[in-house]
């Protein structure tokens, strides 16, 4: 059994919660305690960055 599909849509899911923390950080997405933090417009990014990578890592053909 395969976990690729899982290790998928895990690194769909940091690039979304990073997405989130992002803008509400920049705050642009209101109504949490998270809106105008500056740490959270500096994690969010990275968090979504570590999705991109991991994203990039899993569907990458093996040799």
């Amino acid at each position: 059994m395969t976990r690729k599909p899982a290790l998928i849509l895990f690194a769909l899911a940091l690039m979304v919660v990073g997405l989130i923390w992002t803008f509400q950080g920049l705050g642009y997405w209101e109504g949490s305690a998270m809106t105008g933090e500056e740490t959270w417009a500096v994690i969010g990014p990275a968090v979504a960055g570590l999705g991109v990578a991991l994203l990039i890592v899993v569907t990458r053909p093996r040799r």
